[in-house]
């Protein structure tokens, strides 16, 4: 005889909830309400052949289980490698912020190597959170333009620009067009370049160079610098 906690593993929900109420009306046991349920559920076939249906049936689900599993663990430890592989010569972090969102943006940026480092932190007129972390990016590597910077990793927690302006053409958003291009361009002039998205609490130096920005934003910065970063991109 098939045991009651196997039947039990290869009813359905609705099955067992069906079982209970039979139970109660006709004074069945739990086992003996379940197993009558399951017999006319099976009908002809049987129920020894309902429950190797089932279970053949549960065996898949696990194994796809297992599977999604698997490939969630082989993505993560890519991801690792991705954002944390060696370090090169010069590193970079950027990071943006914007109060409220939109509002007033606030840019921070470090950029670290054999020939010094460099730190950015300034008001940067108004937009969303997006806008300010793309212009925390540009002013970074315009820095390394300017400082003649091969061999660069960059590092930032916003996945939406380092999907942005490293993603297709085709999925690009069309509202940061104009970042993405400046971005695309400075980072064409940089030999060996690296962008890497990491988590934010591996982003805090820039993060804070971000914040300090808006100890020292004017009261008539938001509409002048707006229309100075508009006319830059244009």
């Amino acid at each position: 005889m098939i045991e009651h906690s196997r039947l039990q593993e290869i009813a359905y929900k609705s099955e067992r909830a069906a079982s209970r109420r039979l139970a109660a009306a006709d004074g069945l046991s739990d086992e003996q309400a379940l197993r009558r349920t399951l017999e006319l559920k099976a009908g002809k076939a049987g129920l020894a052949a309902l429950v190797e249906a089932r279970s053949a049936e549960l065996a898949a689900q696990a194994s796809r289980s297992a599977a999604r599993t698997a490939l969630r663990e082989a993505a993560r430890a890519r991801q690792a490698r991705r954002h944390d592989g060696p370090p090169s010569a010069w590193r970079a972090w950027f990071d943006g912020s914007a109060r409220p969102n939109p509002g007033r943006c606030g840019i921070g940026a470090r950029l670290d190597g054999p020939g010094g480092s460099v730190e950015i932190s300034r008001p940067a007129g108004h937009g969303n959170s997006s806008e300010a972390e793309y212009r925390a990016l540009i002013a970074v590597l315009e820095a390394a333009v300017a400082g003649g910077v091969s061999g660069l990793t960059v590092y930032g927690d916003s996945q939406v620009v380092i999907g942005d302006v490293t993603g297709p053409d085709a999925l690009a958003a069309p509202a940061l067009h104009a970042y993405r291009a400046t971005a695309r361009a400075l980072m064409a002039r940089i030999d060996g370049l690296v962008l890497r998205w990491v988590p934010r609490h591996k982003n805090q130096q820039a993060d804070a160079l971000s914040q300090r920005a808006f100890d020292d934003f004017p009261d008539h910065a938001n509409a002048t610098e707006t229309a100075t970063y508009a006319a830059e991109l244009s």
